[in-house]
């Protein structure tokens, strides 16, 4: 996280979410902790595999998930005892993972970015926290900065490069 540093979101105010044809972008249920933290941790590694099972363990969850909606002929579960699933995981986000108001992590599948999936989860997961409580978000150790600029005002918090994770264990 060396020279990255945090951005400030105020939550009153927000843009409305946005919706994402063919998408589902919604909070993740305790049973999809196992197959989201699989995917987070292939996708984008186990670092961010550990902050959304830590997500997972808030009430309200801090995991929303992105589904690639995907139509299959046939009946919709070969088995009806058990449940079907008609989509693709293709993004995730997590807010109060790394601490307490901080949003993120948050991943694209390469396929689907550029496409307004990761605006969208950003803007869920904003309105989650503003939901919950808080006045203000803080999106930790910021790569893309030109992302978050793109979909809510930010600002830079001066001197808080490495902040949170200085001295983390590599």
């Amino acid at each position: 996280m060396r020279g990255m540093a945090d951005l400030l979101v105020k939550l009153y105010g927000l843009p409305p979410e946005r919706a994402v044809v063919g998408v589902d972008v919604r909070r993740a249920l305790p049973p999809e902790k196992h197959a989201v933290g699989a995917w987070v941790g292939t996708m984008f590694g186990p670092r961010w595999a550990s902050e959304g099972s830590v997500a997972f363990s808030g009430h309200p969850i801090g995991c929303h998930i992105a589904i690639a909606r995907v139509v299959r002929p046939g009946p919709a579960s070969p088995d009806p005892g058990e449940p079907h699933s008609n989509g693709v995981l293709i993004g995730f986000a997590c807010w109060d993972a790394t601490a307490r108001g901080f949003f993120g992590p948050e991943g694209v599948a390469d396929a689907w970015r550029r496409k307004g999936v990761g605006a969208a989860l950003l803007l869920q997961c904003l309105h989650a926290m503003r939901a919950y409580g808080y006045g203000y978000a803080i999106i930790g150790g910021v790569g893309p900065k030109a992302f978050y600029e793109g979909v809510v005002p930010v600002l830079e918090i001066p001197g808080s490069s490495p902040g949170i994770y200085q001295g983390l264990l590599r």
